[in-house]
């Protein structure tokens, strides 16, 4: 089992960076297959970006790719998104997930992942 805790959100304007960061405990982080999707109000959770443990290498929705970087800090089972450029449109609780068993072909599909986070609020202003 894993825990995982996200902080970092926070009111931006349009242009600016942010660093989101998903702090995991119980058992090793590098087992898993993890994930960040956003939801905006009355919207489903939208797959932002994910690391597959299986392939070794991440993945990225189109609207974010090129603006947002997933890195890892294995020493401290921390887990990060780069978010550069921010868009109005990016505005949403952001939410870390992981998962022993998902294949590559899910990363998207937030209930294939058992572990989530608490969520953290990114709001850009125009």
């Amino acid at each position: 089992q894993v825990q995982l805790v996200e902080s970092g959100g926070g009111l931006v304007q349009a242009g600016d960076s942010l660093r989101l960061s998903c702090a995991a405990s119980g058992r090793t982080f590098g087992t898993y297959s993890i994930g960040w999707f956003r939801q905006c109000p009355g919207k489903d959770r939208e797959f932002v970006a994910g690391f597959s443990r299986s392939a070794g290498r991440t993945y990225y929705a189109d609207s974010v790719k090129g603006r947002f970087t997933i890195s890892m800090d294995y020493a401290k089972s921390t887990l990060f998104l780069q978010m550069s450029t921010l868009k109005p449109e990016d505005t949403a609780v952001y939410y870390c997930a992981a998962d022993h068993h998902v294949g590559t072909s899910e990363l998207s599909v937030p209930a294939r992942y058992t572990y989530w986070g608490q969520g953290t609020q990114v709001t850009v202003s125009s």
